[in-house]
């Protein structure tokens, strides 16, 4: 049987994007049946008369979409059964791998006594309600008052009977779609975005729209468009540094985004979970669309990640449904958790942690500088993570695998991407999971990759 082979000849620019199109619509039609094993990148090049990175190209975005899987060491195989998206990050620590690739913020012993000491306070000031109480309204009225202080911190001005409080920003992102983009419809977000979506876009049964983004973050003209063409009910967007990109959006791009969904009337889901970590932010997305903007912010990345609690503040006309749909997919945020967040705002502990996480982290990027220079990173001073393009010879599949053989996990930059636009491939490369020392060890591996040439994966039998 002749397997099927792709027509060079109706290939159009981009190539690689073509190519892909071609497999992709071989695989529709039953001619590459499910797990049908694909010529090499070398070999299918040297028949095509193209690069082997544009074959490496079409490839990835064929991952991507879900239509093939690369195998280390066997070659990539078609992949028409539906399986679970994979996370971009290691879920558990395997033996001595520096994984720079979870975001997480520094943390040293510092953190845990502090923990253990809340816990000893809550021993002994553990309020009735919270451990007794099944009702959310007799729980939390005093912690949705300091939830307005912490707001308030973040920029952002919310009635306390609009805020819920969420087990961590996961949990809010969910609510908050859940509330404003009802089963086929569409939400846009940005072209590199949150990994969690594209997942989240499939179980909720909404579509997912990437927009261009430039420097900083989405482009209005380009939510605008979308809305006029595609039944758009609500833009998700990251403004400040905690996208995949470190992007930091300023007040005339967020005004100029805010003004976009105003006048199509759609809701903004705004994740800010870094909240006062990023210094010189501007006022959140809530702050110039405060009738429409779902505001969710948490204390995992920016004090202690066991610390998973966050606040989700929603405007009048969505509040209702906000609350309904925590209550049916969480019930409630854990108290206990709750009254530890809530004493740590009241007596300045969660401040004195972000501005240790601060410091931190500037000593971290000067690591990053040292090892990596400053001209091919994507990063922010308050970031936790960098964005590494990569050279127009080196795909991510090949580079984050050199990268684990070399016993440093990193982050594919496919795992971010939401939009079929023409694509660089690229690494996200977390700063904050492991210590200074792995770190400078872990960029040592990545700066060394990157001066060498690609190379073949020999795997020991």
């Amino acid at each position: 049987m002749t397997i099927w082979q792709p027509d060079p000849s109706i290939l159009k620019r981009p190539a690689y994007l073509s190519l892909a199109d071609q497999f992709a619509r071989a695989i529709h039609d039953g001619r590459l049946p499910n797990g049908t094993r694909l010529p090499t990148h070398r070999k299918l090049a040297y028949e095509l008369k193209l690069s082997v990175q544009t074959v490496s190209r079409a490839y990835e975005e064929l991952i991507r979409r879900g239509l093939i899987s690369g195998e280390i060491g066997r070659g990539s195989f078609v992949q028409t059964e539906r399986r679970e998206v994979e996370p971009p990050y290691l879920p558990e620590r395997l033996g001595e791998v520096i994984d720079l690739s979870i975001l997480k913020p520094v943390c040293d012993p510092m953190h845990l006594e502090k923990l253990k000491q809340a816990l000893l306070w809550l021993s002994e000031s553990l309020p009735s309600s919270s451990a007794l109480s099944f009702r959310p309204n007799v729980v939390f009225p005093r912690h949705r008052a300091i939830a307005v202080e912490w707001l308030n911190i973040c920029g952002l001005s919310a009635p306390p009977q609009n805020i819920s409080l969420t087990n961590g920003a996961t949990a809010a992102m969910t609510v908050a779609l859940m509330s404003v983009a009802p089963p086929g419809s569409t939400v846009a977000t940005e072209a590199i975005g949150h990994h969690t979506l594209i997942p989240l876009a499939t179980y909720l049964g909404f579509n997912l729209m990437g927009l261009e983004i430039d420097a900083q973050g989405i482009v209005p003209e380009a939510l605008d468009e979308a809305c006029r063409t595609a039944d758009i009910r609500a833009v998700f967007v990251q403004p400040s540094v905690i996208n995949p990109t470190a992007t930091l959006m300023n007040s005339v791009r967020r005004a100029a985004l805010a003004e976009v969904a105003r006048r199509h009337d759609i809701a903004i889901i705004e994740g800010d979970v870094l909240g006062p970590l990023v210094a010189d932010r501007a006022p959140p997305i809530a702050y110039f669309a405060p009738e429409r903007t779902l505001y969710y912010t948490s204390f995992t990345k920016i004090t202690v990640p066991g610390l998973r609690i966050g606040y989700l503040a929603a405007p009048d006309r969505y509040a209702a449904a906000v609350a309904n749909r925590h209550l049916v997919s969480n019930w409630m945020a854990t108290p206990i958790v709750a009254e530890i967040a809530s004493k740590w705002v009241t007596d300045g502990t969660a401040m004195e942690l972000v501005e240790w996480q601060r410091d931190a982290l500037l000593r971290r990027q000067a690591i990053v500088a040292e090892m990596l220079g400053t001209e091919r990173v994507l990063t922010h001073p308050n970031a936790l993570h960098l964005w590494l393009p990569l050279p127009e010879n080196r795909t991510e599949e090949g580079f984050v695998a050199q990268a684990r053989l070399q016993g440093v996990a990193i982050a594919p930059g496919l795992s971010f991407r939401t939009s079929d636009a023409p694509w660089q491939s690229a690494v996200r490369v977390s700063l904050g999971s492991t210590t200074e020392g792995e770190l400078r060890a872990g960029l040592g591996v990545v700066s060394r990759l990157l001066l060498g040439e690609p190379e073949h994966l020999l795997l020991a039998i």
